[in-house]
C-alpha cells in the first residue's frame, strides 16, 4: 500500500509513508491533514539500515518480552526491534539525531509489531522535551476524570481496571497498556488513549484530566496510602518509557516527571484482586 497517512495522538501529529498495510489500531487516530506541526515522519523502506557505529543500549532479554537494541550512527541512531528474545528482528529503523525523521525496514517476521514499535518509539523520543510520557499503565475514566494503575507486569493492573468497571458505575477503560500522560502548559495533567494497548484491543482517541495515579502491589489485605512527591517520582519513573543515555531526552522527561508529581495525587494500594479493593481505591482517591 503506497500511501501517506497522518495521525494525531495526545495532541501531537505524525505521518507514515509507504506502509504495507494500515494496522486497525491506528484508524481511530487518523486525521486528513496535519493541522499542527508534524512531530515526526516515518517512512517504510526496502533498504536495511546498517549500524556502523557502537552499541548504545539494549533492553534485558526477558522471556516473552520484546527486545529493543539501539546503536549510534553518523546521522543519528539505529533501532532494532525483536518481538521476543528468541525471534529475529522484525524491523530496523534509521532515526535522525533530532528524532524528527525515520526510515523503517520490515524483515517480514512480524510487520504489525515492527510498525507499532517504530511509531511508539518515535513518539516517545520526539515528545521527550514536550511534556509527554508514555506510561506502562492501565487507565480508566469515571465522572470525567482518568485514573491510572501502575505496577510491574503481572501485578494486576488490568484486573483492577476490570474491578472498577464491574463495580463502579460509569467506569470505562481508556487504555490497558501504554497511555500518554501530558503535562499541559497551565500545569494540569491529562491522560490520553493511544494506538498501543497491549493485548487488550482498546484504541480510543479520547482524553481526560487525571484524578489520581495508583501504584498496585499484591497483598493479603487491602490497604491504601498517599505517597509523598519523592515517592511518587520514583514510582512514575519506574513505569515511564524514559531513556537516560540521550541527555536532552532525559532532561525533558525529568522536568515532566517533576511537574506531574507536583500536580497529581499518587497512592500505593496493597490489595487483593477483589471488589473491596476497587471500592477502597475509588472512595480514597475521591476523598
Amino acid at each position: 500500500m503506497k500511501s501517506f497517512q497522518a495521525y494525531s495522538v495526545a495532541g501531537f501529529c505524525f505521518t507514515a509513508e509507504d506502509l504495507p498495510f494500515e494496522p486497525a489500531n491506528l484508524l481511530p487516530f487518523r486525521v486528513q491533514t496535519p493541522e499542527i506541526e508534524v512531530l515526526f515522519a516515518l517512512r517504510v523502506t526496502p533498504d536495511m539500515p546498517v549500524a556502523n557505529s557502537s552499541l548504545l543500549y539494549k533492553t534485558p532479554e526477558t522471556p516473552g518480552f520484546p527486545v529493543i537494541t539501539i546503536y549510534t550512527s553518523e546521522n543519528g541512531y539505529i533501532f532494532e526491534m525483536q518481538p521476543v528474545p528468541d525471534k529475529p528482528a522484525a524491523g530496523r529503523m534509521a532515526v535522525t539525531q533530532d528524532f524528527k525523521s525515520a526510515e523503517l525496514h520490515l524483515t517480514g517476521t512480524d510487520d504489525r509489531y515492527a510498525i507499532d514499535s517504530a511509531m511508539m518509539l518515535m513518539f516517545t523520543f520526539s515528545t521527550a522535551q514536550k511534556g509527554a510520557l508514555v506510561i506502562h499503565s492501565s487507565v480508566v475514566t469515571n465522572c470525567g476524570k482518568g485514573y491510572l494503575f501502575l505496577g510491574r507486569s503481572g501485578t494486576g493492573k488490568s484486573t483492577h481496571s476490570r474491578l472498577w468497571i464491574e463495580n463502579i458505575p460509569g467506569t470505562e477503560l481508556l487504555n490497558d497498556d501504554n497511555p500518554v500522560l501530558r503535562l499541559m502548559p497551565d500545569g494540569t495533567v491529562r491522560v490520553y488513549g493511544t494506538p498501543w494497548s497491549g493485548k487488550t484491543p482498546c484504541y480510543k482517541a479520547q482524553d481526560a484530566p487525571v484524578g489520581a495515579i495508583v501504584s498496585l502491589c499484591q497483598a493479603p489485605q487491602n490497604h491504601i496510602k498517599k505517597l509523598t512527591v519523592i515517592q511518587a517520582y520514583a514510582t512514575l519513573m519506574e513505569s515511564s518509557s524514559s531513556f537516560r543515555p540521550v541527555k536532552e531526552c532525559a532532561d525533558g522527561w525529568h522536568r515532566t516527571l517533576e511537574g506531574i508529581c507536583a500536580a497529581v495525587p499518587f497512592y500505593r494500594l496493597e490489595c487483593r484482586p477483589d471488589r473491596d479493593a476497587a471500592l477502597l481505591c475509588y472512595n480514597t482517591v475521591n476523598g
